[in-house]
């Protein structure tokens, strides 16, 4: 049985150290390639249809690395948004984070902010950034406002279902997604969206992200299209 059109896709931009190292360039030439990869692929799923397109940016555990590519992708990123949100926004594209804000630098964070003020209104795709983003760190964050909320009785344990349990996530009011795309040959989904993924057809391809276009893009919506999803349920 074929599906339609995946409502949303997330993406897991892996690969960008790993294709500059094939070229002897510095990872940051890899960084800047990758970022300049994002509009291409928010143009690509504009233009098929796609209502949600989710980009893991940059997670809790990238902090690790060393200050100079942090430095440069925190920069990279914001220089991205204050060139491109214009642009987003004259075509009825909607921008939104999920993650935590500290310790994103504060310009950046304003750079947000205005990104996001202005295109609240749009109707079209939303193009969802998962920036300082980590799985555990979102469910304990969403388990400890539960508890919060029923302290200050607000819910009731009785209440508390799968339903009350996504309210109170990062991605709360997005639909889960339909389709998950990790770029660089790893198979693994790397602390993101563990909640949301639970029933999500999973794709994974050997091309590093900056080399991952909009032909890519459509050859994993035809895969996902071609598979038969069940959720747990036995068709005949």
């Amino acid at each position: 049985m074929e599906n339609g059109l995946p409502q949303h896709i997330a993406i897991i931009m892996d690969g960008n150290g790993r294709w500059a190292h094939a070229r002897r360039l510095p990872r940051t030439a890899g960084h800047r390639k990758g970022i300049d990869r994002i509009r291409k692929i928010i143009k690509a799923a504009d233009e098929l249809g796609i209502k949600v397109l989710t980009l893991f940016a940059f997670s809790t555990e990238n902090w690790s690395r060393p200050k100079r590519e942090v430095d440069m992708l925190m920069n990279s990123m914001e220089r991205f948004l204050k060139k491109e949100i214009n642009d987003l926004h004259k075509r009825n594209i909607k921008f939104m984070t999920i993650g935590a804000k500290v310790p994103i630098p504060e310009s950046l964070q304003k750079t947000i902010i205005d990104a996001q003020e202005l295109t609240k209104n749009n109707s079209g795709l939303i193009v969802n950034l998962a920036l300082n983003y980590g799985s555990r760190s979102e469910i304990v964050n969403a388990s400890k406002n539960i508890v919060r909320a029923v302290i200050e009785n607000q819910i009731k344990i009785e209440d508390i279902n799968e339903n009350t349990f996504t309210s109170f996530l990062y991605t709360s009011g997005l639909p889960d997604p339909d389709l998950l795309i990790r770029t660089s040959a790893e198979l693994r989904i790397s602390n993101f969206l563990l909640w949301q993924l639970s029933y999500a057809e999973l794709y994974f391809t050997k091309k590093f992200w900056p080399d991952f276009g909009a032909e890519d893009l459509k050859e994993a919506i035809l895969n996902y299209q071609k598979r038969d999803r069940r959720f747990g349920e036995i068709k005949t």
